[in-house]
């Protein structure tokens, strides 16, 4: 089945808009008690199509739990060199790794034996008319990269500082007001 098709399956099932909602002003991140209203930015526009593609190639749904796996699969095959959809996966790997430490390692582990999709310079329209199993052969890595747990752990602090970064800046302000 090509990617269009796959796609627009995924769409269905998980309550996402038509082309993943690529045509509207905001996007929504459900949070359990609250969501939060997110400007659809440009940059994010152009590419959230490979980002949904990820979840059909690996069957992840919507959930934090897929997106944990999907943002260390983005970390590790190396989405964090296209500026600034980077922050996304850095922002996403960094607050799902305090519920779904796991998924986020086996995201990473993964995606050492991929290339990613966006480095692929396929546009939109190709890539779309894709049989799903001849894109997961075109990311394949012939040789994959060794697991280095200090590389993880470097991201993995780069991450939950990036998430907690308002939070510090918060608390240092109130600390130097009432100290």
């Amino acid at each position: 089945m090509i990617i269009a098709k796959k796609l627009d399956v995924f769409y269905k099932e998980n309550g996402i808009p038509e082309n993943g909602g690529e045509d509207l002003d905001f996007f929504e991140l459900d949070f359990k008690f609250f969501s939060l209203k997110v400007p659809n930015t440009e940059f994010r526009k152009k590419v959230i199509h490979i980002h949904d593609i990820e979840h059909v190639l690996f069957e992840c749904d919507t959930s934090w739990k897929g997106e944990s796996f999907i943002a260390g699969w983005e970390i590790a095959t190396g989405i964090w060199r296209y500026f600034p959809i980077s922050f996304l996966s850095l922002w996403t790997m960094g607050f799902a790794f305090f519920r779904y430490p796991k998924e986020i390692l086996k995201g990473y582990k993964t995606g050492l034996k991929y290339h990613g999709i966006i480095d692929l310079g396929i546009s939109k329209y190709d890539l779309l008319q894709l049989p799903i199993k001849t894109l997961a052969q075109k990311i394949q890595r012939e040789q994959p990269r060794t697991f280095n747990k200090v590389t993880f752990i470097l991201w993995i602090v780069l991450s939950v500082s990036f998430v907690l970064f308002p939070f510090i800046i918060v608390l240092l302000s109130l600390w130097f007001v009432f100290v």
